[in-house]
């Protein structure tokens, strides 16, 4: 286009104001633009579901249909997008609006984007988006299509996605070598069974994997700084949720950390990870972190034949000191871009408790312990109602005995 006259770009440069003028005073003020009648719903939605239809249907040239034509920028930025997802095999790909607002022959939509991986997602993948749209001769072009304040990339955005299949898994990249990616695959597929054999509760039994090029591309896809995962390998993102109504997981793997791993270290983020994604349905906001990411390392390690000392080295430095932790660790000491060997020693805490658990009550009653705390609706009582239900203990009583066992298992 650059050879068209100054006028026309004159053009498009208004409009491209008049459409971020829009955007701006609808945030600004509730009261900027009135809600959308049904009509202009109605219309918009078709538009939307015209795009969603294109790309199931593969159907290039109807995707950017819906796109307003003086809208260069996005066409281009759409129509490589569009190619980015051509390996990826989706079962479903939809808009829900939400708040419609119109003014003029202008609206901005609040909109969730909703697509399952075929074979992978039993629950869809959500993410929300901010849509400019404008009317032409009684239809709808979206002009503008955005992220939402705060959310999350997506792979497809980064680049070209690879896809490669394993019997359990499916890994979907950005500018990785097959080799690596086969290798994850086989990886995926040894933690997928080894999960299963520890928690017998219903999962899906299959994990999908995401690999970006970098760890800037990590912060992005996850929608939060990349520093603060800078020596973290891998990360499952999805809500917690009532059993059968969490969305999707991803693990999302540091191609920088995992890369430095070896085999058993990059066995063990693996089957951590996929831990988590077996149970989400089970997880809320009443599960604490020692349990949610003790029970995760306690499967990881289960069957490798990795000494306590081996497992939790930081801990073991830290009990032969006589610095035997007073109380299990808190959701604080899990947070990422602290102290290191502070966050190390939460995960080794978490993982010896739930050892205990297994060790001292049976593996049957540790899970069962650590659904009946996710069924509680908040922390308060939670994990005191299960320790009374399902363990016969106390909180207090509970924390002696895993100080007892951190002595009896590091001190050595």
């Amino acid at each position: 286009m650059a050879g068209q006259g100054r006028t026309r770009r004159r053009v498009r440069a208004v409009r491209r104001v008049a459409g971020l003028g829009l955007a701006a005073a609808l945030l600004a003020s509730g009261c900027a633009a009135p809600e959308a009648p049904g009509t202009t719903v109605r219309d918009i939605r078709r538009t939307l579901d015209e795009r969603a239809a294109a790309v199931l249907g593969h159907d290039r040239g109807a995707y950017l249909d819906a796109l307003a034509p003086e809208a260069t920028r996005l066409r281009a930025a759409a129509g490589k997008e569009f190619e980015n997802l051509a390996d990826v095999p989706l079962r479903s790909w939809e808009y829900r609006l939400g708040q419609v607002r119109r003014q003029g022959s202008r609206a901005v939509a609040e909109a969730e984007l909703r697509y399952r991986i075929d074979g992978y997602d039993t629950a869809p993948v959500i993410a929300s988006r901010r849509l400019e749209l404008a009317e032409r001769d009684g239809r709808w072009y979206v002009t503008a299509d955005r992220a939402a304040k705060g959310a999350a990339q997506q792979l497809w955005q980064q680049g070209d996605v690879q896809v490669v299949r394993g019997r359990h898994s499916i890994v979907l990249a950005v500018g990785q070598k097959a080799e690596r990616l086969r290798s994850l695959a086989a990886t995926a597929d040894r933690a997928v069974p080894a999960v299963s054999k520890a928690w017998h509760s219903k999962w899906t039994g299959r994990v999908v994997v995401l690999v970006p090029a970098s760890l800037d591309a990590m912060g992005a896809l996850l929608g939060a700084p990349a520093a603060g995962y800078r020596g973290i390998a891998a990360v499952t993102t999805g809500e917690t949720g009532a059993a059968g109504k969490a969305p999707a997981d991803r693990v999302i793997v540091n191609p920088e950390a995992y890369g430095v791993l070896g085999d058993f270290g990059q066995g063990v983020v693996l089957t951590h990870e996929t831990t988590h994604v077996a149970t989400r349905a089970h997880t809320s906001a009443a599960t604490p972190m020692w349990l949610s990411e003790g029970f995760a390392d306690w499967v990881a390690y289960r069957d490798t034949g990795r000494t306590a000392g081996q497992a939790a080295p930081e801990l073991q430095r830290a009990v032969r000191r006589g610095d035997v932790p007073a109380a299990l660790p808190d959701d604080a000491d899990f947070a990422f871009g602290g102290d290191a060997d502070g966050l190390a020693q939460a995960y080794e805490g978490g993982w010896l408790a739930c050892e205990l658990i297994a060790a001292r009550w049976g593996e049957e009653r540790l899970t069962s312990f650590y659904r009946a705390v996710g069924e509680g609706k908040d922390r308060a009582g939670a994990v005191e109602k299960a320790m009374n239900d399902v363990l016969g203990t106390t909180p207090a009583d509970f924390t002696v005995r895993w100080r007892e066992y951190l002595r009896e298992r590091l001190e050595g």
